[in-house]
């Protein structure tokens, strides 16, 4: 007896579209400008520079998928590199500058999930403010670029994971690994426990609930004034290791550190399959969603278009059309899933 094969969701259809396009991308890179894109360390070198946005966008991720909005991450990821830089150089503990950073996501978190979920105050509004607070903070801690000298952060920040069968031979001869960075290996492992929590817990699943229908979650008995809670408080606590990995990439603070990133966040989450309207989102595609991005960036940069506006040209035309191409295809989709639509 054949078993009738199961339709791929929204969610799936969305994320194999996205992995289909960065792949498409970065193979017409490779044909057109080949160099550095034909080595494997083009793509370590982006998930070295985007290890900080992509524990971010998994927190976007989370409170999109939620039904609601974070813009007040890149806020908190300044906040926690400048005021850990200062810690750490005024005290020399390393281990009480990584609570610092929890400490700060945390604090950010159980306010702005107790304004949204308790009080009932749109997640724009109070997450608009939490990112006034977080850069005002900021500034007050410092205005000018702090740079850390701490021996043992120093080791920290340095450290390399070595690939050598995915490396590449120099023109002397010599055969150079490709090196992944140790916030690469903190954002990866970040992916893979919220991919976990996301589809194997009841959290997870009460995040999709609530996303999806808010009334009906309520029904089903689900606590959404506590699931909208957590999902805010998970976003900041992500935030604030975001600005540690940020800070183990930069090695220094500075009052626009950060800037733009919640945009970059929402950006990748949105490539990547989640839906703004909540419901629908898988992390791995919010993954290549960020992997997508930063292959755009670095084709504009191959192309010589070396004015700053290009960039971001490109991200918002990218943008508009997985916008455009999500609304095209769960249309679809869901005329399909009315009785006198066509099934195929």
């Amino acid at each position: 007896r054949t078993r009738r094969r199961e339709p791929m969701s929204d969610t799936q259809l969305l994320l194999t579209i996205t992995i289909c396009i960065f792949f498409g991308l970065y193979i017409l890179a490779m044909v057109v400008w080949g160099g550095g894109f034909l080595r494997p360390q083009q793509v370590f070198d982006m998930l070295n520079n985007n290890a900080a946005l992509i524990i971010v966008a998994c927190s976007l991720t989370i409170v999109m998928i939620c039904g609601g909005i974070d813009i007040s991450v890149g806020g908190v990821i300044s906040l926690v590199v400048m005021a850990c830089v200062v810690f750490l150089e005024s005290t020399g503990n390393l281990f009480v500058t990584i609570l610092l950073a929890l400490g700060i996501g945390l604090a950010f978190g159980l306010v702005q999930g107790f304004l949204i979920a308790k009080l009932e105050i749109q997640p724009f509004i109070v997450t608009l403010a939490g990112m006034f607070f977080a850069r005002g903070m900021t500034t007050i801690i410092s205005i000018n670029t702090q740079k850390v000298t701490h021996e043992g952060f120093q080791a920290l920040m340095n450290a390399r994971i070595e690939i050598p069968w995915l490396g590449y031979v120099a023109r002397n001869g010599i055969r150079i690994p490709a090196r992944m960075e140790m916030g690469v290996v903190v954002a990866l492992l970040i992916v893979v426990l919220v991919f976990i929590m996301l589809r194997k817990s009841r959290l997870g699943r009460n995040f999709y609930a609530i996303g999806g229908n808010s009334q009906s979650a309520l029904m089903l008995g689900i606590n959404v004034q506590r699931t909208r809670f957590i999902a805010h408080l998970l976003s900041s606590v992500l935030a604030g290791i975001a600005g540690f990995v940020f800070m183990m990439h930069t090695g220094a603070g500075n009052a626009s550190n950060a800037q733009g990133m919640e945009m970059d966040a929402i950006a990748s989450a949105i490539i990547g399959g989640t839906l703004l309207s909540g419901g629908v989102g898988n992390i791995f595609g919010t993954l290549f969603g960020v992997l997508t991005l930063a292959t755009i960036k670095a084709i504009v940069t191959a192309a010589r278009l070396n004015d700053p506006w290009w960039q971001s040209i490109t991200t918002g035309a990218m943008l508009c059309f997985f916008i455009l191409l999500q609304s095209v295809v769960l249309s679809m989709r869901g005329k399909r899933r009315q009785p006198g639509g066509v099934q195929r």
